[in-house]
């Protein structure tokens, strides 16, 4: 009854989530890196992403990347008394790609229901989302199922945050692709410039 410009507003939506996730790996990551190590983040950037993100992307899963993880950190030299904990740990409780997830669909309905949302009440959803994505579980879409949650600190009722939930779905190739390979490559590049400005110090 409505045609492609409901295929457009879940495109927009994809898009959205996409750009924030790229913004992510390419921009706040590689900052990280920096920070710490001093020196050019990119090249690892660019190589977690190419042998950890590409195959995260396509099994949507950050527990079945756990292989490849602890080989890249191998590879990249990191201590294995540092990768054998990190790597797994991180596959559960490193979820970048879901705590933004969480929060935009969030924030996208309550603008959809014309509830306003304060700048510091939305860095506030930031931080409970990062939290509570802790939680997600490493299959595909795992991070939908904790929508409901923040769509509760705003009120919104439990039919409309479950709406929410299906529209997630319906993005989840392009969006939990997306979300697991920003997700599981993460784990090394955070992995590794810990084990750089460990040996610094």
């Amino acid at each position: 009854t409505v045609g492609l410009e409901a295929l457009a507003g879940y495109a927009n939506l994809a898009l959205l989530l996409v750009g924030a996730m790229l913004a992510m790996a390419l921009l706040v990551n590689p900052l990280f890196v920096y920070v710490l190590t001093g020196a050019n983040p990119y090249p690892v950037v660019f190589r977690c992403l190419e042998e950890s993100g590409v195959t995260a992307f396509f099994t949507r899963s950050s527990a079945a990347n756990i292989p490849v993880n602890l080989n890249l950190a191998q590879k990249l030299g990191i201590s294995e008394e540092l990768y054998t904990v990190t790597i797994p740990v991180g596959a559960t409780v490193n979820m970048t790609g879901a705590a933004i997830t969480i929060t935009t669909l969030t924030l996208a309905a309550a603008h959809t229901l014309g509830i306003e949302v304060p700048l510091l009440t939305a860095l506030l959803l930031c931080a409970i989302s990062a939290l509570s994505a802790c939680g997600a579980s490493g299959v595909p879409s795992g991070s939908l199922l904790l929508i409901p949650l923040a769509c509760s600190l705003f009120g919104i009722p439990l039919d409309v945050s479950m709406q929410v939930v299906a529209v997630g779905f319906i993005i989840s190739v392009i969006q939990d692709s997306a979300e697991t390979a920003l997700n599981s490559s993460t784990d090394v590049v955070y992995t590794y410039a810990v084990d750089r400005w460990g040996e610094e110090r």
